[in-house]
């Protein structure tokens, strides 16, 4: 198969954008690895395939630091998996990471654990004639329609979990200084 690991502490290895029919190859990828991960002790962030690259962004559940050695132990356990199900044609780079301080926020979980925080949330589709909503970020609420609640500038907006297409936290004082208390825990964002 020809994969090769790479690791990495950031969010900037791979762009955004990815072809809709990639984001379903993702979402097979991740059905294959996260119970594989989840018996190590991590959570699985997100996949994201790149014509020749797929990352693959995990964090401890305990949510203590990820360590280069936390991302070698999940590297392996990742390889061993893909060499066996072979779901990607052709040679490709592995990076293993974890998620960082500007982290995306991929899962439900995400926007509860963080709310009290910056974020950047874009959307499939417009919602009012925007799809880029930046605010505080007040949590996911669990409805009939389940959403990202967020107070932006221009009042509290509640965007359809099923239009994110991309949310990440904002790198700003208050996230530095809420990573800094993290660290002398010894824990992560």
């Amino acid at each position: 198969m020809g994969a090769r690991a790479r690791f990495f502490v950031s969010d900037d290895a791979v762009p955004e954008t990815s072809p809709s029919c990639e984001a379903a190859r993702e979402g097979r990828i991740a059905d294959l690895l996260a119970p594989a991960l989840a018996a190590l002790g991590y959570e699985l962030v997100r996949v994201r395939l790149g014509s020749k690259t797929l990352q693959v962004m995990v964090e401890r559940e305990d949510r203590a630091t990820m360590t280069v050695d936390h991302c070698a132990e999940a590297s392996e356990t990742i390889s061993a998996i893909l060499d066996e199900a072979d779901p990607i044609a052709g040679a490709f780079e592995l990076e293993v990471s974890s998620p960082g301080l500007d982290r995306p926020l991929t899962r439900p979980g995400d926007f509860r654990r963080f709310a009290g925080f910056d974020a950047r949330v874009e959307l499939r589709e417009p919602l009012d004639g925007r799809r880029r909503f930046t605010g505080r970020l007040d949590g996911f609420e669990e409805a009939e329609e389940a959403a990202v609640v967020l107070t932006t500038a221009e009042g509290t907006v509640r965007l359809p979990w099923r239009a994110v297409k991309k949310a990440k936290l904002v790198l700003d004082d208050a996230l530095m200084r809420a990573a800094a208390r993290w660290a002398q825990e010894g824990r992560s964002p």
